[in-house]
């Protein structure tokens, strides 16, 4: 048997399919109908109005919404955060703007590590050079 303390509570549990103690689980499923249970009569709520109305934190929320378990289909002002900015988004995990800083921040390192690799086979040219 797989013993782990709750990421959530803290209790210790028998750890199986889920990464949280039973006592937890009902508690995110109670979370997750008061969320549903809000958007089926307010669907243009935003994800801050949905955390105060219903006690819900906006990274469940959040984690309701990456799971699949809450469509943003059916709820069309609702977004939450980039996982870089906090910018509130629709789709993936990073808004535009930090994707576009990551790409650059990606081709800046292979541009370096390139000219790492070009400064490093000359030296050793020069060096070959030097001995004969």
């Amino acid at each position: 048997m797989n013993l782990d303390n709750c990421p959530r509570c803290g209790k210790l549990f028998a750890k199986n399919f889920r990464e949280v103690c039973p006592a937890c689980i009902r508690e995110i499923d109670r979370e997750y109908e008061a969320c549903c249970d809000y958007l089926r009569k307010n669907r243009g709520a935003a994800i801050h109005e949905l955390s105060e109305q219903t006690g819900v934190a906006i990274r469940q929320i959040t984690k309701f919404i990456k799971e699949g378990r809450i469509s943003l289909m059916d709820a069309p002002s609702l977004s939450y955060p980039c996982d870089v900015c906090g910018i509130l988004i629709r789709e993936d995990h990073m808004c535009d703007s930090c994707r576009q800083r990551l790409r650059g921040d990606v081709k800046r390192l292979q541009e370096a590590e390139e000219e790492e690799e070009r400064r490093q086979a000359v030296q050793k040219a020069y060096r070959i050079k030097d001995k004969t």
